[in-house]
This record gives structure tokens, C-alpha cells and sequence, in this order.
């Protein structure tokens, strides 16, 4: 179909569409082009599903540039031809230019068996046609260059993280003799390798629904992190060792210390309370003599491993022990406690008793005596004597004043 010949200001205003256009488009082309993630593709032996995707896609570029080409030499033809004379003639030759089949590809004959006849092995479009085909495989390529940049991005730095880690520490583990540890560096160093290989090579294999897989990274890091740790442990048990052997005596003393205390308050209530009212009598402490003077050989030998668990355990025993005495003091003191607090609870109903004018009352004469036998009788029945003074106490309670 013939498009009528258009007129010089429309010609112009169309060339000068068409020119901005391709400058937009040139641009684009030339931005993807520079991009990371395309010379990332382009420059890396590349394996797996990325090689698989990256061969199309290169193709489907080179043919956009191809169809480039050809599109903005039509362009520069248009913007040429509209700078000089534009007669009747040459604006239905600029129109067809800009509204014709004027982009011509060397498209290559199709396969003999599905050729035609009349087949030119070129193919001719339109500089719109030409437009959307670019458009079209410009998406077609950018998604899969930024699917590999954005995994790049988001997986390279936490592998340089992890690896930042394990060159800090591996060097100095050695010195440790942790044997697990040791494994633990090498095993993460291992991964570590596989997953730099794999983000070089296939960086696709770890775009998973439009979306990074980064969990491999993650549990390397939590991995790295927790042999880290163990080696910062070892290490600052090394630097710190002679002072935590030496607290770890003093603790064995301080626990020791507190049994001495806790028998000497328990024999102190036991002789003056009922055992019903007392805690156990406290438990031996367990003989450490030889854990604690096999601290120093484990240090002198540098077994860091070895010394760091003796010296964990030994602190949980000790502070476990050490409590547990504490309480048991605490508790025959409270009992001891408990005896006088009866004691003046007594006292005071007794005055009060007198102050209401029932000091010679023979029933509430009786409840006294009841529970101040009771309570000053050694060893005392504190339940029994708890009792008693409560009776007495509602007793006087229950007095009329005179």
C-alpha cells in the first residue's frame, strides 16, 4: 500500500523523531554493552545453565546489533536526505524511507526444503517493525545479563566476607592443635573455592525464581562463623590461660570456703533445730586435687583444646558446687531466723495479752507456755512451735479489753 508522500514540516519533525530515537536506542545498546554483567558473560569460561543461556543470548545481541545497523544507517539516510532539497520526488523517496521496508537484513536463504522460489536471503522491514524487533530482543538479553550481575552482587560479597574470615584465622589455627578445628578451616576453604568456581562459571545455577539463591553463602558463613569463633576461643585462651588455670583455683578455694560456711551453719541450726525444719546436710565437695594440678601440664603443653574443655567444666562444677552451698547456708540461717521471729511474735502477743487485762487468763497462761516450751527447747519443732504461737496469737486476738 502506497503511504502518501509526506509534506517538508512533517518529513522534518518525522526525521527528527526518528534521529532522537536511535540516539535513545544507541545508547541503551551501548550502555548494555558496557555493562558488568555482559563482560562478565562475555569474558568468563562459562559452564552449566549460564553457558546454555549465554549462547543464545550472545546470538540474539549480535543479531540486535546486526539489525541496529542496518536500522540507523536507514536513520542516517532519512537525516541526510531531509538537509537538502525536498521536492516532490525526494519526499516520496523520504517517506518510503521512513514508512517503507527500508531496513534491509542479510538474513541468509532459508533451509533448501522450506525455501521459496523468490526467496532473496535478505530480509527487509520497517523502521517501526525493526524498533520493536530491537525492543524485543533487548529485553530478551538484559534479563539475562542483570540475572547474572545481581547474583554477582549479592553472593561475591558474602563470599569475600567468608574468605576474609578464613584467611584471618587458618594461619593462626595451626598453632592450636585442634584437630576439628583444623577439618572445620579446610572444609569451609573447600566450599568455599566451590562456590567461587560456580559463581564465576554458571552464575545462573543460583537464579531460582527470579531471585538470588544466596543460602549456600549463608550457611558457608554460618559455617566459617562458628570454626571462627571456636579459633578466637582457643586463641584468647591461649593469650589468657595462666590467669583463667589460676581462677579456676581460686574458684576451687571459694568453693571450698562456702562448704566450711554451709556445714558450720548447719551444725549451728541442727543443734537447736528439729532436722524436719533443716535442709540435707550440705554434700562433699568432690576432691579436684588432681583435675586442678593437671591444669598446668595441659598449659605448659600447649593442648589448648584439651585445657579449654577441663577449664569449662571445672568452672560449671565450681560455680554449680558453689551455689549450692551458698543455699544450703542460706536456708539454716532462714530456719535459725524463723525460731526468733516466733520467739518475738510471742513476746509481743504476751504484752499484749497483759495490756487487755488477760495476763492471769489460766487458758491463755497454757497456749504460752505451750509455745515458749517449744521454741526454747533445743532442738526446737519449728512446724510444732509455728503452730503453737499461732494459737496463741488468735487466742489473744479473740480477747475482750477490761
Amino acid at each position: 500500500m502506497n503511504v502518501p508522500a509526506m509534506g517538508k514540516e512533517q518529513a522534518g519533525a518525522a526525521v527528527k523523531a526518528a534521529v532522537a530515537e536511535r540516539d535513545a536506542i544507541q545508547a541503551n545498546l551501548l550502555e548494555l554493552d558496557s555493562s558488568f554483567g555482559r563482560q562478565l558473560l562475555a569474558g568468563a569460561e562459562l559452564t552449566g545453565e549460564t553457558r546454555r543461556r549465554w549462547d543464545a543470548t550472545a546470538a540474539t545481541l549480535a543479531t540486535l546489533w546486526q539489525v541496529y545497523e542496518a536500522y540507523s544507517a536507514v536513520v542516517d539516510q532519512a537525516a541526510e536526505a531531509v538537509t537538502r532539497h525536498l521536492g516532490p520526488r525526494e519526499l516520496t523517496a523520504l517517506t518510503a524511507l521512513l514508512t517503507g521496508r527500508s531496513v534491509r537484513l542479510a538474513a541468509g536463504p532459508a533451509p533448501l526444503a522450506g525455501r521459496d522460489l523468490a526467496d532473496p536471503g535478505r530480509e527487509d522491514l520497517t523502521l517501526a517493525t525493526a524498533v520493536a524487533r530491537m525492543r524485543g530482543a533487548f529485553s530478551s538479553v538484559t534479563e539475562v545479563v542483570s540475572a547474572a550481575e545481581h547474583v554477582w552482587t549479592e553472593v561475591a560479597g558474602r563470599l569475600d566476607a567468608a574468605g576474609a574470615e578464613l584467611a584471618r584465622v587458618t594461619p593462626l589455627s595451626a598453632a592450636l592443635g585442634d584437630e576439628a578445628l583444623t577439618g572445620n578451616l579446610a572444609a569451609a576453604q573447600g566450599k568455599l573455592t566451590q562456590m567461587r568456581d560456580t559463581l564465576n562459571s554458571d552464575p545462573l545455577a543460583l537464579w531460582q525464581g527470579g531471585a538470588v539463591d544466596t543460602s549456600g553463602a549463608d550457611r558457608l558463613q554460618e559455617r566459617i562463623a562458628a570454626a571462627v569463633a571456636r579459633a578466637d576461643e582457643l586463641i584468647q585462651l591461649r593469650n589468657e590461660a595462666r590467669q583463667r588455670v589460676g581462677e579456676a583455683r581460686t574458684a576451687a578455694i571459694a568453693a571450698r570456703s562456702a562448704r566450711d560456711d554451709a556445714v558450720a551453719a548447719w551444725q549451728q541450726a541442727a543443734a537447736k533445730i528439729a532436722a524436719g525444719a533443716l535442709p540435707p546436710p550440705p554434700a562433699e565437695l568432690a576432691d579436684l586435687s588432681a583435675r586442678l594440678a593437671g591444669l598446668g601440664p595441659l598449659l605448659d603443653a600447649g593442648r589448648w583444646p584439651r585445657l579449654a574443655s577441663e577449664l569449662d567444666l571445672l568452672d560449671r562444677e565450681l560455680a554449680t558446687a558453689t551455689a549450692r552451698f551458698h543455699e544450703a547456708e542460706r536456708a539454716s540461717v532462714a530456719a535459725l531466723a524463723k525460731r526468733d521471729e516466733l520467739r518475738g511474735l510471742l513476746s509481743a502477743y504476751k504484752a499484749k495479752a497483759a495490756r487487755l487485762g488477760a495476763a492471769e487468763d489460766a487458758a491463755l497462761a497454757e497456749r504460752y507456755d505451750r509455745a515458749r516450751d517449744l521454741l526454747w527447747t533445743a532442738p526446737c519443732d519449728l512446724a510444732a512451735a509455728e503452730a503453737a504461737v499461732a494459737g496463741y496469737q488468735q487466742a489473744v486476738l479473740g480477747v475482750r479489753p477490761r
